[in-house]
């Protein structure tokens, strides 16, 4: 008998051998019916896979990650099946799941090109293969067996991947006619797999390296009911209208050029107006909590980010070095910003009086990323991260902690993001190895992070083997207004740049100490985070927030003087007006509006030329009815005044 211990840390005693279909079928026919992983001591597994020893075990189904990651690493396997039938001699690079979905990179050969009008036979071909209710079978084998089975089928891709395995590691699984190199886990067999959508077909370059070949990756996402795929369609149909790449252009925030490079975002007016308003509120959140600005150089020594490990960790993914005309002296464009921080922090002594210290910085960061990767503003070469790093002693380091989560609650107030979830990442129970710093330490810092998120009641996740490598972090995965995942806001507790530096303060002992460091970013960078507002929002922003507050339009030429001095009036009453005194009709203008999600309308004429006054249209509401000048400034600032004294009443 083998002892199963459950998320509730109640115990059960089960036959050795017993697999995780087994356990759900000993709780309840229904969760049988549903269970699709099973994280057997923090590893996720097949349920058909049999457990031998003491364990403690989660099921999951598809309302749980694990689960949806079964269910859809599953189903890359069963369309690499579905191609290998249609297209013979197709070659498999690599095929996972994804936050949504799944993709496989394969090579068709030279003469074959998929296009979107193959995805429908592909599909197709899928569901005739589940319905065979093919097992999905694990086996073990050696590196010396899993070179020869791939070097038959002549994958060289394979071939490669299995030449970076250690022997002993290795599992292949088979469904079907198809068997493909993979550690699992999958489901235990196709039936589950009800619905299926084939998204797009993009290029990608093996391994990433552009200098390799270029595979043709198809994406796709299945459900296990029907009616999961439809709700799916509907949400996509609805992503295309919010894609932030198509309100950007629409409401002229943003845009890209190829003369100034590959993922290198250009604001415009709107957008840096926009920006500006987003790091003024934070500014102002910031100083209430003790922060202070610096701001730092967008290029550094190289030895800087060798001795912090950035260069390490991002060399290959920066911007080649930058030769100064003093030979062997290199600069790198900056990929973080903590490392001046340090540098910040050590120009001076410090005593544990002066801590905690938090500096903040709107700070510029540079990385190459692939072409291929880039996308939007969510992935771009060029981002400015709303960075912070924070000071402290031990003592601290849980009310610092605290502190963050109660910014990031604001932030999340300020903008409408209610569904949240706090990841809390903790080291791998077993191998402790890729983890610098003492245990004693990680102690304290995993547990002041458990204690600070209960304190706070955050609804939380707890993941071992996620934590960074220098310390336990939290993040924030928000869920925006149709339902997708983001993850915004990350908190991490760091003792190894600290060592790395040297940084010290003296305590009340008389004695030098290594401060604690902290590294928050509650937008995460403002690229991104525009691009999830937008499109959580729809670019529908709150008022105090969006760039242009109101418009004026005259009816005619005529009223042109008088549509200019209600402009000044509201630009010198810090109201964001502009006028739009283009010879269009009235109807276009408004319509024009509207797609730039301008929230206020007014619309001047000879009645408000010659009264003072003028007529009020609320975006989405219609028609206010007139007022005076004075009187619809006060109800703008107002409106604003009231939005913002609301959220910081927190």
């Amino acid at each position: 008998m083998i002892k199963i211990t459950f998320p509730d840390n109640s115990v059960k005693e089960f036959e050795a051998g017993i697999s995780g279909l087994g356990i759900a079928r000993s709780l309840s026919n229904s969760l049988a019916k549903e269970v699709l992983s099973i994280t057997v001591n923090g590893e996720i597994w097949d349920i058909s896979r049999p457990i031998n020893e003491d364990s403690n075990i989660k099921l999951h189904t598809w309302d749980d990650a694990e689960g949806k990651y079964a269910f859809w690493h599953s189903s890359a396997h069963l369309m690499a099946e579905a191609l290998e039938a249609l297209y013979p001699g197709v070659k498999f690079g690599i095929g996972p799941a994804i936050e949504m979905g799944f993709y496989y990179d394969v090579d068709l050969g030279n003469d074959t090109v998929l296009s979107d009008k193959d995805l429908p036979k592909i599909e197709q071909k899928m569901l005739e293969l589940a319905r065979n209710k093919s097992e999905y079978q694990r086996t073990d084998v050696t590196k010396e067996e899993a070179l020869q089975f791939f070097a038959d089928k002549n994958e060289e891709y394979k071939i490669e991947l299995i030449n970076d395995l250690e022997d002993g590691t290795i599992s292949f699984y088979k469904q079907g006619d198809f068997t493909d190199l993979c550690r699992g886990p999958h489901l235990p067999n196709t039936s589950y797999i009800k619905a299926i959508k084939l998204n797009s077909i993009a290029g990608a370059y093996w391994r990433g390296d552009e200098k390799r070949p270029q595979l043709t990756r198809i994406y796709g996402i299945t459900f296990p009911k029907k009616k999961f795929l439809d709700e799916y369609v509907v949400m996509m149909e609805e992503a295309k209208k919010r894609d932030h790449r198509k309100l950007g252009k629409e409401m002229e925030l943003f845009t890209f050029s190829q003369n100034v490079g590959q993922g290198m975002p250009l604001w415009l007016p709107k957008g840096a107006q926009l920006r500006e308003s987003l790091e003024t509120f934070l500014k102002r959140v910031q100083k209430k909590f003790g922060y202070e600005q610096v701001i730092t150089p967008h290029i550094g020594n190289i030895n800087l980010y060798k001795t912090s490990g950035h260069y390490e960790k991002y060399g290959a993914d920066s911007f080649q070095a930058i030769q100064t005309p003093q030979e062997g002296e290199e600069y790198l464009l900056k990929p973080m910003n903590c490392p001046h921080h340090c540098e910040i922090y050590k120009f001076k002594p410090r005593s544990y009086k002066d801590l905690p210290i938090r500096y903040a910085e709107f700070g510029t960061v540079y990385r190459y990323e692939q072409s291929g990767e880039l996308h939007g503003l969510t992935r771009v070469r060029s981002f400015t991260q709303d960075d912070a790093h924070l000071f402290c002693t031990p003592d601290q380091l849980k009310d610092e902690f605290k502190k963050v989560i109660d910014i990031i609650f604001i932030i999340f107030k300020a903008l409408d993001f209610t569904e949240y979830t706090a990841q809390i990442s903790l080291r791998d129970k077993v191998n402790r190895e890729k983890y610098i710093g003492n245990d004693e330490n990680w102690d304290k810092a995993e547990q002041a992070i458990i204690e600070a998120a209960e304190e706070k009641g955050l609804n939380t996740v707890v993941e071992y083997g996620e934590a960074a490598f220098y310390g336990p972090k939290l993040d924030f995965m928000i869920k925006d207004a149709i339902g997708r995942k983001w993850q915004l806001g990350t908190i991490q507790v760091d003792y190894n740049l600290p060592e790395r530096f040297e940084l010290e303060y003296v305590g009340s002992d008389n004695q030098k100490h290594r401060p604690i460091m902290i590294h928050r970013a509650p937008f995460g960078s403002m690229e991104r985070f525009v691009a999830v507002l937008l499109e959580h929002t729809g670019g529908k922003f709150p008022l105090w927030l969006t760039p242009e507050q109101v418009v004026i339009m005259p009816i005619s030429e005529k009223y042109n003087d008088y549509a200019q001095k209600v402009l000044n009036s509201l630009n010198n009453s810090d109201i964001r007006a502009v006028l739009d005194d283009r010879n269009e009709k009235i109807g276009r203008k408004i319509r024009d509006s509207e797609l730039k999600k301008t929230p206020y309308l007014i619309i001047v004429g000879e009645k408000e030329a010659t009264d003072g006054t003028v007529s009020v249209r609320r975006q989405g509401e219609g028609d206010l009815g007139s007022q005076s000048i004075q009187e619809f400034t006060d109800f703008i600032n107002k409106e604003v005044e009231d939005q913002l004294s609301s959220i910081e009443k927190y």
